[in-house]
């Protein structure tokens, strides 16, 4: 009786036995979360399998599971991109053995739409069964718009087409639900486009047919460089988010944006730079309200040009025209490029430093930028006018006369006719007045003779000269001023010439650096006139008037003297004397 027990006892140990080998076998299986789904979604594929493991005494705090082995998972790489991978395990003991429970766990996201196939995947001596995955491009029809999808991206521009380097406003949206975790989102790229990016992203939270979407919203300003076609490239995202039940789901989603047609720049332009914009503006500030200057007076004209839709790189220079009578000393333009919600604002400033140095009436000339109207797409054209300023003389500037007046001539011209007809109405009375003439200019000629022949042995002083002195005082005022680097020492210095070269007309330095061709002196004033009315950097440096000092004192001594008599005393202090 108890070995009829027994006996069935043992068979059903032995089925047990064999039942709990078969599972210790190798074998995997291949479980979608579902074989259904829209392009741009995340498919989740979980993978089991089992294996027999070696684990003693001697290897138990060594042991890796890395190391076991792993299906071959790259062979859905055709039609799937493979965004993340997990692996989980756990060990059991059947009949006396550790065998191995791994569950592999992918993302895939389709590359393409239509039925997709994991193909039969291997694990040691098992293989899976094939599964076939169908994505839909869109929606279902019976589906609310973009109800049944966690993510998706939404691209909008302001314009259907655009000219050839005009901008174009690209607006990218990314809806997703849930909390995001991590994310990355493209920027639109083009090898033949200029894209900056408007400002930061903003983040706010809209629904869709009765989903609630958190948004994110970027701005491009893309500027096409060639004429055609501006087909930009996908935009991508791909990013992880956790639902309200804790589940974390991974995010994946693309879209492209409609080709652009870029057209040409239009034959009738007639600028010389191609400025497409949706409005420029030219103005000018700094000159004066009557338009009289002075000569030497100083002024600061800044020039502005501001436009929209444009980068202030592309604003052209103005153009750097000034009459010869006027001194220009331009500091480094400024360009600004602000970004906005609707687009680029750019700015061009430029800020120049104007001296008239000729008397008269000076004319700056018109300022014209033409420029492309993309709002109306005609011509325009940004104008300065012409500005006429009347310059007048410095104060106390001599205005020398020719030496000989017609009045002198006509008097002396007067004078002689008048003793010829003298010497006609006195007849000659007869020979003896004749020769007491004679004799006494015969004495009259000795005694001059001896007169000057006293006066050479024994010299006197020569009388002071009041225009000497005037010279004197002139010079000792310039290169005192020119020592000091005052604004009046061009002012001394045409004063000084006038009075050393009456026989020439100075008005302004440029008349001085005419008569004179003196390098070294035109590049002192020059370098004076830097730091009076140049940049700030050139005004901020330091002066040293000596070496200008010199080259005056050098200029009078190789003139002729203003008084032709003796030389005079020195008249320098030792200060103004160069070593």
């Amino acid at each position: 009786m108890v070995s009829r027990l027994i006996y069935p006892l043992i068979l059903m140990s032995l089925l047990l036995t064999m039942a709990g080998q078969a599972m210790a076998a190798n074998n995997l299986t291949v479980e979608p979360d579902r074989t259904r789904l829209y392009q741009g979604e995340v498919l989740t594929l979980t993978v089991k399998g089992t294996t027999k493991i070696d684990i003693n005494l001697g290897n138990l705090f060594d042991f890796d599971m890395s190391s076991l082995p792993k299906p071959d998972i790259e062979k859905v790489e055709g039609d799937f991109d493979i965004l993340a991978r997990n692996q989980q395990y756990s060990i059991r003991t059947i009949n006396n053995e550790m065998i191995g429970e791994i569950t592999w766990t992918y993302q895939l996201a389709p590359k393409t739409t239509g039925d997709l196939t994991i193909p039969a995947l291997k694990f040691r001596d098992s293989e899976s069964d094939p599964v076939t995955i169908q994505v839909i491009s869109g929606r279902a029809p019976d589906q609310k718009a973009d109800a049944s999808r966690d993510s998706f991206i939404e691209l909008a521009a302001d314009k259907d087409e655009v000219y050839v380097q005009e901008q174009l406003v690209l607006t990218v949206k990314l809806f997703f639900t849930g909390n995001l975790i991590r994310g990355e989102l493209s920027e639109p790229e083009h090898p033949h486009a200029i894209v900056e990016s408007l400002g930061k992203q903003n983040e706010y939270t809209r629904y869709r047919d009765g989903v609630r979407y958190r948004v994110v919203e970027r701005r491009y300003a893309i500027f096409p460089q060639r004429e055609g076609q501006l087909s930009l490239r996908p935009i991508r995202f791909e990013g992880q988010a956790r639902n309200n039940d804790g589940q974390l789901k991974f995010l994946r989603d693309n879209a492209t944006l409609f080709d652009v047609p870029v057209k040409g720049v239009p034959a009738g332009f007639s600028g010389d730079t191609w400025l497409p914009a949706g409005n420029l503006e030219l103005s000018e500030s700094g000159l004066p309200q009557n338009q009289t200057l002075t000569a030497g007076q100083n002024l600061t004209r800044t020039l502005n040009l501001q436009a929209d839709g444009l980068p202030s790189e592309t604003l052209p220079p103005f153009p750097e025209q000034v009459p010869d009578g006027i001194r220009a000393y331009p500091e480094k333009s400024e360009r600004t490029t602000t970004p906005g919600s609707e687009g680029l604002a750019s700015q061009l400033t430029q800020t120049t430093a104007l001296v008239p140095v000729q008397p008269g009436e000076l004319v700056l000339p018109e300022i014209r930028i033409p420029w492309w109207d993309t709002e109306s797409d005609t011509e325009r054209v940004a104008v300065v006018p012409a500005r006429t300023l009347t310059i007048e003389a410095i104060p106390g500037q001599i205005e020398t006369l020719p030496t000989d007046s017609p009045g002198q001539a006509d008097a002396t011209q007067e004078e002689g006719s008048g003793t010829d007809n003298t010497a006609e109405r006195n007849t000659d009375p007869g020979f003896w007045p004749l020769a007491t003439a004679a004799l006494l200019a015969a004495w009259l000629v000795t005694l001059a003779a001896w007169w000057l022949s006293r006066r050479a042995s024994r010299p006197e002083p020569a009388p002071e000269n009041p225009l000497g002195i005037r010279e004197k005082t002139l010079f000792r005022e310039l290169c005192e001023s020119a020592r000091a680097g005052s604004p009046r020492t061009t002012e001394l210095l045409v004063r000084w010439m006038a009075v050393q070269h009456p026989e020439a007309s100075f008005r302004s330095v440029v008349d001085v650096n005419r008569v004179l061709q003196d390098k070294e002196l035109a590049a002192g004033i020059e370098q004076l006139q830097h730091r009076l009315f140049g940049t700030p950097e050139q005004q901020a440096s330091t002066w040293n008037g000596d070496r200008l000092v010199a080259t005056l004192i050098r200029i009078r001594g190789a003139a002729k003297p203003v008084d032709s008599g003796k030389s005079l005393p020195p008249l320098y202090p030792d200060g103004l004397r160069t070593s």
